[in-house]
């Protein structure tokens, strides 16, 4: 082995292997049809374009990248770097392609496969390497042509280069549809949670229960404002705002789905003001609804609870606090207002300009819920609690599976530019000898 390589393979810089950023030829009629990529058409992952248009030579000559049938194609712009955006040029119309400037294009010489060139260059570790010599202009960061153009590549013969391509492009294509199906999960770990406060809120999920004790089917139909306090935020001046204290403020984006993330964007009050405000002080086991958010897209009307360990914390306009009263308790509560009827009636009455959307008082108080009896709703909870925790064990376990997979990819990389993934030329001389 020289340098860590398998015997017969040497290391190259890109500029002996390939021409950088070529243009097509001068004499080349402007009226001839040619592939048109925007950065849009650029996977992150498989090295076909998604979607060419045709646009005729002369429209894209000027102030746009060329490429031709077999070029590699690498974004150098970030992030569309870091993503990992790039793609051997294939299918073009006349084999003549132009895109977007925010592409170098390596034009492979003869000795060279353009998938093997690819592939190296779909690296994390070249990613990571090319972002380390980033250069800015117009506030932009882009990859600068001196470093592709001194990149290092270890370069077997032909032959082993395709071998290595085939072998990584039945992997690869493995490992994808490992993580295509790993993608697929958070969707239906969603609507098995919808499913789940669906059932329990109407009743279904403990429809055995109530027959294990001899009880009848026993809903109250109500609002909200009926079996809970309602209370609107108040609107703190900003400029009584402080990033460190005691007095936490809780605004619309601290309030995410069951749960309050008060490390996002932390601002606090003064004592003094804490006192002034003293009502809209939140409680264990108060609820806070987020009521603004972006129009039509309903990315609000979140709900959490407040914990004990929660500290002092105060409520912000456009944020409510539901206090709950005698017939109800809070989880089960906070759960009805992740259900689907209860957003469908709570979203039915948003107004607002194009771009932000608000959800007026009566869209909480006055939303019906059909109210168990305590005994039922305590069960509820337990069984809704068991649930959603083992839906989100698997949540984690496919997060990792995940990360695994992603980790996966580099891994097989990495062994194919090491010489570890396919039989080297001269061990296929030795076995052809045996």
């Amino acid at each position: 082995m020289r340098n860590g390589l398998p015997e017969g393979w040497t290391i190259a810089p890109l500029r002996e292997i390939t021409e950088i950023n070529p243009r097509h030829p001068k004499e080349l009629d402007d009226s001839i049809p040619v592939a048109f990529a925007p950065m849009a058409a650029i996977s992150e992952s498989k090295p076909e374009f998604q979607f060419l248009e045709e646009r005729p030579l002369g429209k894209v000559r000027k102030g746009f990248t060329h490429f031709a049938e077999g070029d590699v194609l690498f974004a150098k712009i970030t992030p569309c770097m870091e993503n990992g955006k790039g793609a051997v040029a294939t299918g073009l119309c006349n084999g003549l392609g132009c895109g977007t400037t925010e592409l170098h294009v390596l034009r492979p010489l003869e000795g060279i496969d353009p998938h093997y060139l690819y592939r190296f260059l779909a690296q994390t570790r070249v990613r990571r390497k090319a972002k380390e010599n980033f250069t800015s202009t117009a506030g932009q960061a882009r990859v600068p042509t001196k470093f592709i153009e001194q990149l290092e590549i270890p370069l077997p013969p032909l032959p082993e280069q395709r071998r290595i391509v085939s072998k990584l492009e039945k992997l690869l294509a493995k490992v994808d549809a490992c993580r295509q199906r790993l993608v697929k999960i958070p969707a239906l770990l969603k609507r098995f949670r919808q499913s789940v406060l669906a059932a329990a809120c109407s009743g279904r999920l403990t429809a055995d229960w109530r027959d294990q004790n001899n009880l009848a089917d026993d809903f109250e139909q109500t609002t909200i404002e009926a079996i809970s306090d309602y209370v609107g935020g108040f609107a703190y001046k900003s400029s009584t705002f402080s990033k460190a204290g005691k007095h936490q403020v809780i605004r619309i984006g601290n309030v995410r789905p069951v749960s309050l993330k008060l490390d996002a964007s932390p601002v606090f009050i003064s004592e003094d003001i804490a006192q002034q405000t003293e009502r809209f002080r939140l409680r264990p086991n108060d609820i806070a609804i987020s009521m603004t958010g972006t129009k039509y897209k309903q990315d609000y009307g979140c709900a959490a609870i407040i914990r004990d360990s929660d500290g002092s914390l105060f409520l912000n306009q456009r944020v409510a606090r539901l206090r709950c009263g005698e017939k109800v308790m809070p989880k089960f509560l906070l759960y009805w207002l992740q259900t689907d009827s209860f957003r469908r009636f709570f979203f039915a009455g948003e107004t607002g300009n194009v771009n932000q959307g608000n959800v007026g008082a009566d869209g909480i108080r006055k939303a019906p819920i059909e109210l168990l009896q305590l005994g039922e709703q305590q069960e509820i909870v337990r069984r809704v609690e068991a649930l959603l925790a083992l839906s989100d064990r698997i949540e984690a376990r496919c997060a990792r599976a995940k990360a695994h997979a992603d980790n996966l990819t580099q891994s097989i990389l990495a062994r194919a530019f090491r010489g570890e993934l396919v039989p080297t030329e001269t061990k296929l001389a030795h076995l052809g000898q045996g």
